[in-house]
C-alpha cells in the first residue's frame, strides 16, 4: 500500500480530499524517482489524479485497476483549505474538539469514510486470493489507508498510529490463520 507523492495542496498543508483532483508537483514527481518499490503484477489504485499518475511512474507496464471507494475523504466545506484558513471557523473549532469524530459539515463521516475503504479492501483481498502468488499494489490516500491498516493491521494500532508520508507505504504480508496483514513500513 503506497500514499501518493506529493501535490502542491500537501505542500501548502490543505485538506486534499475527494473533491479536488490535483496533479503530482515537480517535487512528487522527484521523490518517486528516487524511490524503488517491489515488483508487482497488478495495481489497484483510487481515481485521483495524484494516485493514477504515482501508480504510472512506479510500475509503468503493469495493469491499473481504478477502485472509486478508495478515494480519500470527502472533507466537505473544508476541502482545499488549510488550517489558517479554517481557523476562525466555528464549525472547524467544534470538528477539532471533537477529536475528529464529527462529519465534516457537507462532507462524509468518519464511519462512512472507514466503511468505504475498509469495504474496497475486502474486495480486492477477494479477487487477489484467486490468483496464486499474484503481487498487488494499492495507490490511495494517507486516510485511506490508515482506514484499512486500523482494521486489518498488525500490530493493532489506532487509525493515527498508521500515518503515512507521501510517497510511503506498507508491505503486507497475510498474518496465517486471520484476516489480518503484518504491516513493515516502506519509508
Amino acid at each position: 500500500m503506497i500514499r501518493h507523492s506529493v501535490t502542491a495542496g500537501n505542500l501548502e498543508g490543505r485538506y486534499i480530499g475527494s473533491r479536488t483532483d490535483e496533479p503530482l508537483c515537480e517535487e512528487g514527481i522527484r521523490l518517486l524517482k528516487s524511490r524503488s518499490y517491489p515488483p508487482v503484477d497488478r495495481i489497484y489504485v483510487s481515481p485521483m489524479r495524484r494516485c493514477v499518475e504515482t501508480a504510472g511512474l512506479l510500475w509503468k507496464e503493469v495493469p491499473m485497476i481504478q477502485k472509486p471507494d478508495l478515494r480519500e475523504c470527502d472533507f466537505g466545506a473544508f476541502e482545499n483549505k488549510n488550517y489558517q484558513e479554517l481557523g476562525d471557523s466555528p464549525a472547524y473549532q467544534a470538528w477539532i474538539d471533537s477529536g475528529g469524530v464529527l462529519p465534516f459539515p457537507e462532507g462524509e463521516s468518519m464511519e462512512q469514510f472507514k466503511a468505504r475503504c475498509r469495504r474496497a479492501f475486502e474486495e480486492i483481498v477477494e479477487e487477489t486470493e484467486k490468483e496464486k502468488d499474484l503481487r498487488a499494489a494499492i495507490v490511495a490516500h494517507g486516510g485511506t489507508i490508515m482506514a484499512i491498516l486500523e482494521e486489518y493491521g498488525l500490530p493493532k494500532r489506532a487509525y493515527f498510529d498508521y500515518q503515512v508520508k507521501n510517497g510511503c507505504g506498507y508491505l503486507l504480508t497475510p498474518a496465517e490463520g486471520t484476516r489480518r496483514w503484518n504491516c513493515q513500513y516502506l519509508p
